[in-house]
């Protein structure tokens, strides 16, 4: 199967050792073809120790060179696989900043929403300090003509008619739940901000222990104007998930990849009018002592058994152009299978919906146990 741009660089890794290994193979050919030359001119010549010495000088000097030689390839071969490696973590980061950029819009949409409404509640707020503002200064006009010993009942009268004009049984009412929907609304664009400095940030310096709940929760809610207008998702976490070895950006690439996918598959059932939404759900569960299964699960449209086995093929897309790069599930395959050394299949039926289960070792260590 081929694999995307950032597997490419991956499966790049094998080519220049296996090419050092077949020049040793050679080297070490030549040196055994030369000592048998030598053992042969010294048994049917009965050549002198000199010629023999001599012989032996040229071949160490042959062995010197050809190791040299070696050598200098090795330290480029290596410089090679530095550079690829390099670029293949580039590509990843420029893959995850076209995700976020394609979210972009979305999540203004996320953010203006819930400011608009505090903006709002903001705006209201203020007139309804502006009327208590008014109406505590008629009380101490009340109060303090009270204490002067002066008459206070046009006062009361004005303080009467200010009270009916404030609605002040509203305002109580009113106050206080504009200023929960507003905490509710500068929360919400916290965790938004949050999950996006959080997803688009580089795994630092390699794979470390992580909470998966963590990565999956930032990366649903990055991608939450994606799916939230055609599905309702769920999450479901077994209670026994421990850590998990991994790198963080690469497997929230992974999720949303996913996740965007199966919102796409549930807004093609959407445009019969038979239903308003659809279900996207996340599991996450142990499979075994050394593995962790995260399932996305859709009840979209299904992928045709024609083309299933070429879904994690780079470039490969069913969208119309300009729709879809066809990069989305390579980058899938490529960081879970070559990066994590896990595994994923995907079972799908057309008409009732597709699951990609991804199998990630919990350690270092990734083992080669069975599928289960």
């Amino acid at each position: 199967m081929s694999l995307s741009p950032a597997s490419d660089a991956l499966s790049a890794d094998t080519v220049p050792a296996v090419e050092h290994e077949r020049k040793l193979r050679a080297r070490d050919k030549t040196i055994d073809i030369l000592k048998k030359r030598i053992q042969q001119q010294a048994d049917g010549d009965g050549a002198s120790s000199f010629t023999l010495l001599e012989q032996t000088l040229n071949l160490s000097k042959v062995i010197a060179l050809k190791t040299e030689e070696l050598e200098r390839e090795r330290q480029e071969l290596q410089k090679a696989l530095t550079d690829l490696r390099l670029a293949q973590s580039q590509v990843l980061q420029a893959q995850k900043m076209e995700s976020i950029g394609q979210l972009a819009a979305g999540i203004a949409h996320e953010i203006n929403t819930p400011t608009q409404y505090v903006a709002d509640n903001i705006g209201f707020i203020g007139m309804a300090t502006a009327s208590l503002m008014m109406l505590l200064d008629r009380s101490l006009q009340v109060v303090d003509a009270t204490r002067a010993g002066q008459p206070a009942d046009a006062l009361v009268a004005e303080l009467d008619a200010a009270l009916k004009k404030a609605r002040l049984d509203y305002l109580r009412r009113q106050i206080p739940e504009a200023l929960a929907q507003s905490k509710d609304g500068l929360d919400h664009v916290a965790r938004i901000v949050s999950a996006m400095k959080e997803f688009s940030h580089p795994s630092r310096g390699g794979k470390e222990l992580l909470d998966i709940r963590d990565v999956i929760n930032t990366t649903v809610t990055v991608a939450r104007s994606e799916w939230k207008y055609v599905a309702e998702l769920e999450t479901r976490y077994a209670d026994d998930l421990p850590a998990l070895y991994c790198m963080r950006d690469m497997i929230g690439q992974v999720i949303l990849n996913l996740v965007v996918n199966a919102a796409h598959a549930v807004a093609d059932t959407l445009q019969s009018g038979l239903r308003d939404k659809g279900r996207i759900c996340i599991t996450v569960e142990r499979a075994g002592e050394r593995h962790l299964a995260i399932s996305v699960a859709d009840d979209g449209s299904g992928i045709p058994e024609a083309i299933r086995g070429r879904i994690f093929d780079p470039f490969f897309t069913t969208k119309p152009v300009g729709k879809g790069t066809g990069q989305g599930l390579a980058i899938v395959y490529s960081t879970v299978v070559d990066k994590h050394g896990g595994e994923i299949r995907c079972d799908s039926e057309v008409g009732h919906g597709t699951c990609f289960t991804m199998r990630l070792p919990l350690s270092a260590d990734n083992g080669e146990a069975p599928w289960k």
